[in-house]
Order: structure tokens, then C-alpha cells, then sequence
């Protein structure tokens, strides 16, 4: 938890909380439906939590943003950044119908009201959203056929609407032939943690 802070030093308390609280529920539910590495149990502010809040050291989300979070697996990036955005509004989805039982139960220990979730592909998904999220899912290219239609043209945030696509290594290749606007962040630059060093956060829009 302390990590957070670091980086999050005005959170309220009701934020202090939910963060605080993610450890025990992950845990709890972890050993039932293994969502998450044990090993990275070990770590789930540094390599899940605190690399879901990269995003928001890029934008902060206006209230009556709306956001998808593509592929949630256990709730990342979708669960921190609603956290961090209450006026905000989230929907995770995910294909792996148990994936989305545990985010369903955290939603529900934290009592988090701007968050919904789907047990879909996101193809299956039927609105437009100001900005999907993402967590290395996929191939770039799938990933944006994938996505096709769901983004809102006519964005009121900081950035343009688009998708915040977080993921490490080399990237030259996918990102070589993208017919897109896009911009590459390095979260090195937000967070001096050794495991950030090859984590990259792209803006597509």
C-alpha cells in the first residue's frame, strides 16, 4: 500500500480504503479462482496496482468519462483506476466467466458503484466508450480490429479519446505498420521500481 502513496500522495480517505483493503480480498479469492501468479500475489501493488495507475499519471479522467476495460483478467487496470476515478464510469469485460467472478466480488467488498462487468469478448460489446483500456491482451493489430466502432469521436478530456494500452518490451514491430495517431510513454519516467523499466503505456487514438 505504501507504494501507492508514494505516487498518489491526495487520496482520500475513502480511497485509502479500497486500496488498502484489495490485498486480503485478492488474497481471499485467489486461493478459490487463480487469477492472479503466487508469485505475483507477493507483489500485487508494484506489478498490478500501481502499473494500472500509469495511466493516470498520463491522463486524469473527467467525471462522466467513460471507459472499457478490455480483457480485465482479475480487474487491472479497470478496478485501480475506478478507485482513483469514482465520478468516472467502468465497464470490465472479460471472456473467462470465473475471472469476471472475482471482479464481480471485489466490486462488491469495495463497494465501488461506478464499476459494471461483463462475462464477453469485447467484440460482443455493443457501446461506444470515451477510452478503452488494456493490458497487453493481444497483438496491436487484433487488438484494434477488436476494438473497431466502440470509441466516441467527440472526446472533453486532456488527451484525445482512444485506447490506453499498457504493455512491455519491444514494441517496435507492432507499432511499425499502425495507420494511427499514437504516442508511447515510458513508465520509467513515473516510477523509479526496477519493474517498470520496460513497461510502456500507448496512446492510440
Amino acid at each position: 500500500m505504501e507504494i501507492i502513496e508514494k505516487y498518489f500522495t491526495n487520496l482520500s480517505p475513502v480511497q485509502k480504503s479500497q486500496f488498502a483493503g484489495l490485498a486480503d480480498i485478492y488474497k481471499e479469492w485467489n486461493e478459490k479462482i487463480n487469477v492472479i501468479s503466487r508469485k505475483d500475489m507477493d507483489n500485487l501493488y508494484e506489478r498490478h496496482v500501481l502499473h494500472s495507475l500509469g495511466i493516470a499519471k498520463v491522463i486524469r479522467f473527467k467525471p462522466r468519462t467513460s471507459i472499457l476495460d478490455a480483457g480485465t483478467g482479475g480487474g487491472f487496470p479497470g478496478i485501480p483506476l475506478a478507485i482513483l476515478f469514482p465520478e468516472s464510469v467502468f465497464l470490465l469485460v472479460d471472456s473467462i466467466g470465473k475471472k469476471i467472478k472475482v471482479v464481480d466480488e471485489v466490486i462488491k467488498a469495495l463497494q465501488l458503484p461506478n464499476v459494471r462487468t461483463m462475462n464477453v469478448r469485447i467484440e460482443s460489446v455493443k457501446w461506444e466508450f470515451d477510452f478503452i483500456t488494456c493490458r497487453a491482451v493481444t497483438q496491436m493489430p487484433e487488438f484494434l480490429n477488436w476494438s473497431k466502432g466502440k470509441i466516441v469521436k467527440k472526446g472533453f478530456n486532456d488527451l484525445p479519446n482512444g485506447i490506453l494500452y499498457l504493455k512491455g518490451g519491444d514494441l517496435h514491430d507492432e507499432l511499425a505498420n499502425l495507420q494511427r495517431h499514437f504516442r508511447v510513454y515510458e513508465l520509467s519516467s513515473f516510477f523509479e521500481e526496477e519493474f517498470f523499466e520496460t513497461k510502456k503505456l500507448i496512446h492510440i487514438w
